[in-house]
């Protein structure tokens, strides 16, 4: 059993606070896992009979029957008859509960859906309600009105570096290496070889993920064009890129037209599955966002890796990936950043510029500049990498995190540089 700690912690402090717990990530994250196991063997250790806690897997197909949202509210109020017991109720995936026509009601449009038996469970008090979600729209800002402040989200991320060394049969270094290629999904770590690697990674994105999202999205016909916006993603994370940008490279590499406004679309569909983040750009100084162009990384670095056919295995991009990747399962919120300076040129005359800082991560009143770099054992390298974090003015805490296995330590500038697996193993660096 892997220890996935932080999301069991947030699940104890949540038991029985009145709010329907919703666990939302990527499939095969290990929502299921942790909530099924993890979280019910915490529930079995503190004395909750094994009677109360009724478990309910909606991708199961003996279990489609309830996927009829009034056949599972009966199903629900009948195993939780007895009030004078609690009762922990797991439902995994939820969005596969259909909405329906109200069957009392004729001739007036009135949908009952899974929101519909959410919300009826939570007037009993004898329930305590968990639900697990892959799509983020299932808590979109009309679902989360209806539920009228009574979800309490979990976002479970696959495997943390910190999380995927723990359960890695060789040393640190040897995990990274692994980790670097094929990523944080727990069931890589079961795989054995290559090409069993490989053939896994590979298969959730044709069996799972995109059948999912064109299935729930009702994309009949337009496979091959979201297969390659993803390879057009996967080739560019880490790079500023846009729909636009997209559709015209859609153009001279394929010479197919495609609309901007459907490439934008599909973006949002792999973001709403979790398959991919958006960074987006902010103006330190200016203070405001600045837009497109924006960046891109994937959840998961090894479903990166094998929608290339692990061809294009970049360091620097991947480390920025899993970075950032990191920063997300540490909860901050992360940007691009960008310092604009002036300067004068040759010709004596005052001239603007920008700087990109990798990132800015901010939580509460916590906030940090981060920047990924493979080396900085050169002078004039080192100088190029933290350019953009001399020109930042504030007192906020600087770092660059670096491939090599340093020891960390601060420069004259107030800096601070340490090695990529401490970084990742080592959440006191950003605590305060």
């Amino acid at each position: 059993m892997i220890e996935r700690k932080k999301y069991l912690d947030k699940l104890i402090s949540k038991k029985e606070n009145g709010l329907v717990k919703v666990i939302t990530g990527i499939r095969r994250s290990g929502k299921s896992y942790l909530l099924f196991n993890i979280y019910k063997s915490y529930l079995l250790s503190v004395g909750v009979g094994e009677d109360c806690i009724i478990e309910l897997a909606l991708d199961d197909d003996e279990n489609i029957r309830y996927r009829n949202p009034l056949e599972l509210g009966e199903y629900l109020r009948n195993r939780t008859a007895d009030k004078e017991r609690m009762y922990y109720v797991f439902l995994d995936e939820i969005q596969k509960v259909v909405t329906i026509q109200n069957p009392y009601i004729k001739d007036v449009e009135d949908k009952i859906g899974f929101v519909d038996v959410l919300l009826g469970l939570m007037k009993r008090e004898n329930i305590d309600l968990y639900v697990t979600g892959s799509n983020s729209k299932m808590l979109s800002s009309d679902i989360l009105t209806e539920f009228r402040g009574r979800g309490d989200e979990i976002r479970v991320n696959p495997l943390s570096f910190g999380e995927f060394y723990s359960a890695f049969p060789g040393d640190r270094h040897d995990a990274w290496q692994e980790y670097c290629t094929y990523g944080g999904l727990p069931l890589v770590l079961k795989k054995q070889t290559h090409e069993e690697k490989a053939k896994y990674l590979q298969t959730l994105f044709d069996k799972i993920y995109l059948s999912d999202i064109m299935e729930r999205n009702k994309i009949l016909y337009e496979k091959t064009v979201l297969d390659d916006i993803l390879n057009i993603v996967s080739s560019s994370i880490g790079s500023l890129t846009n729909a636009n940008n997209i559709a015209k490279t859609f153009k001279s590499n394929k010479q197919i037209s495609i609309d901007t406004t459907t490439v934008a679309r599909y973006l949002d569909l792999f973001i709403d599955a979790f398959l991919i983040f958006k960074a987006e750009r902010y103006d330190v100084k200016g203070r405001k966002y600045i837009g497109s162009p924006l960046k891109y990384y994937f959840s998961d670095i090894g479903l990166r890796n094998a929608r290339l056919q692990f061809r294009q295995m970049e360091e620097n991009h991947i480390m920025e990936n899993i970075i950032y990747n990191e920063l997300i399962y540490r909860e901050f919120n992360v940007d691009v950043g960008v310092v604009e300076y002036f300067y004068r040129g040759e010709d004596k005359k005052s001239k603007r510029a920008s700087l990109e800082i990798d990132f800015i991560a901010n939580k509460g009143s916590q906030k940090y500049y981060i920047q990924s770099a493979l080396s900085v054992a050169d002078e004039e390298k080192r100088n190029q990498e933290i350019r953009s974090l001399k020109n930042v003015g504030d007192s906020f805490k600087k770092i660059v995190v670096v491939k090599d296995n340093i020891i960390p330590y601060n420069d004259e500038n107030g800096i601070f540089y340490i090695g990529i697996e401490q970084f990742l193993l080592d959440e006191s660096i950003m605590n305060g």
